[in-house]
């Protein structure tokens, strides 16, 4: 079992190699095509200037390929891509081609026997951005292909068998974009037969984990035991030293979970660190500066389709456009909310009687309904981020009277309001949404709070786009 993980572990980056060389290749001839070859530039009034020998560049592009592929290995890019979504493939591709980017212009700045064009090197970036990430979409597309023919797959097993086993067992037995097989799990006792984790198989007690371990050649190992449980956990650890596998482990704890803990040395003293303000300054001026941006050009970019929503909506069903609700933001003040209207007019009023998040509601009007499944509904709180009250990623926003109930009855709540709240968050694009446990949504909540940078803001948008073009809804 051992050995077809390791071949699988083999070829994918085998793969992943050659599509990057290919597509920064292509990417480098397409660029060189574009600036002096075709009349794509004479259509901007850009005359068109002699080409210099394509000698120079085919040399070049030997250079580049050597840096990239190098820079996409620092950063632990190739290998077997289990845990990355296109969304986070994507933010990675555009890093480490902008880094590369720099150190060619930087090195052509010294090499001085040939002039490179600095239109291409702009084509260059734009290109390769779009050739390497299609061409690593194809390989994590094959790579699922083979999880989902039970190929390749890396033998796992779980360590408990309470109900945070059972959220790793449900969640990863069987997704394709990891490839897990499990194996079963060790516990003191065999699951709850009203856990998904039952149907596994009860591999024995605890103790004899680092036995099995050793005996199978298992790869990893989930560990999800409880605070008291924790003798057990580090006698596990002493016991498989020497052995080749990885633990994973679940915390159980809220606080553990949701902060990001460092390590801070002050005068020789060290201390954890485990909370923190959530932005800098400069991370307030950056993130403000990219939700103007975006918002800005999302607005622009779709306004034809707002205008055809918006008259939808009119001939649709009486009364207004828009929809709005008094929302809690950050530090808890109160905003209005934007909303295309998807329901019919004054249907709030009846949101205890007909419950909130209810699939086919039937109160959503014939457009509604379709906003809702493409999220289009969101759109007016582009206006909302413009105006500052909201940022295009966050904690998403709710009404005063929940925020007063959630408060008081779970832990870490009014925390989210660290931070503005969003048109979209890291809980929405996991599935937490509508009448999902709000206990989860937190810790997302949280997470992100405590992780935020602009690439994961970038990973998030891109799979809210993901999930909106499935028609799957996000809010």
């Amino acid at each position: 079992m051992s050995g077809t993980s390791r071949r699988g572990d083999l070829l994918i980056p085998f793969l992943t190699v050659g599509a990057d060389a290919i597509a920064i290749e292509a990417s480098f001839l397409i660029s060189y095509w574009l600036r002096f070859r075709s009349p794509v530039f004479g259509w901007f009034g850009i005359a068109r200037i002699e080409a210099p020998p394509i000698d120079g560049y085919l040399l070049g592009s030997l250079f580049i390929i050597v840096v990239w592929l190098l820079l996409f290995q620092t950063r632990r890019m190739y290998g077997a891509r289990r845990a990355t979504d296109f969304a986070e493939e994507m933010v990675n591709v555009i890093k480490v081609v902008s880094i590369g980017m720099l150190i060619v212009m930087s090195a052509t700045f010294f090499y001085r026997e040939f002039s490179y064009s600095r239109i291409v090197f702009v084509l260059l970036w734009v290109s390769a951005i779009v050739l390497i990430f299609l061409g690593r979409a194809i390989v994590l597309t094959v790579e699922r292909e083979f999880y989902r023919r039970g190929r390749h797959l890396q033998h796992a097993i779980i360590v408990g068998n309470d109900s945070l086993a059972d959220q790793v067992y449900t969640r990863l037995n069987g997704h394709p974009s990891f490839g897990f097989f499990f194996e079963g799990y060790f516990a003191a006792r065999k699951a709850s037969r009203k856990l998904a984790l039952a149907r596994a198989p009860f591999l024995g007690p605890i103790a004899d984990t680092p036995t099995y371990i050793r005996r199978h050649r298992t790869e990893l190992c989930f560990i999800a035991l409880r605070a008291q449980e924790h003798t057990d956990l580090f006698e596990l650890i002493s016991e498989c030293e020497g052995v080749n596998i990885d633990f994973l482990m679940v915390p159980d704890v809220l606080e553990v979970l949701t902060s990001q803990v460092k390590l801070k040395e002050l005068e020789g003293v060290p201390f954890l660190k485990i909370k923190s303000v959530p932005f800098t300054i400069w991370g307030r001026i950056s993130k403000r500066a990219f939700d103007i941006v975006v918002s800005s050009v999302i607005l622009f970019l779709l306004s034809p389709i707002l205008m055809m929503i918006a008259i939808g909506i009119k001939l649709d069903s009486p009364g207004p456009i828009l929809f709005r609700q008094r929302r809690i933001g950050m530090d808890g003040t109160e905003f209005s909310m934007y909303k295309f209207r998807s329901m019919r007019d004054g249907s709030e009023r009846f949101d205890a009687r007909a419950g909130l998040g209810i699939p086919h509601d039937p109160r959503r009007t014939r457009i509604g309904t379709i906003l809702r499944k493409t999220s289009f509904d969101e759109l007016p709180q582009l206006v909302n981020v413009l105006r500052g009250e909201m940022s295009l990623v966050g904690p998403r926003p709710e009404r005063l009277q929940y925020v007063r109930e959630f408060q008081r009855v779970v832990p870490k709540y009014v925390d989210r309001h660290r931070v503005k709240t969003g048109v979209t968050g890291w809980a929405q694009v996991n599935g937490l949404r509508g009448d999902t446990s709000i206990e989860e949504r937190i810790r997302y909540d949280l997470y992100y709070i405590e992780n935020w940078s602009l690439a994961f803001d970038v990973k998030i948008l891109l799979r809210t786009l993901r999930a909106a073009l499935s028609f799957r809804e996000v809010h």
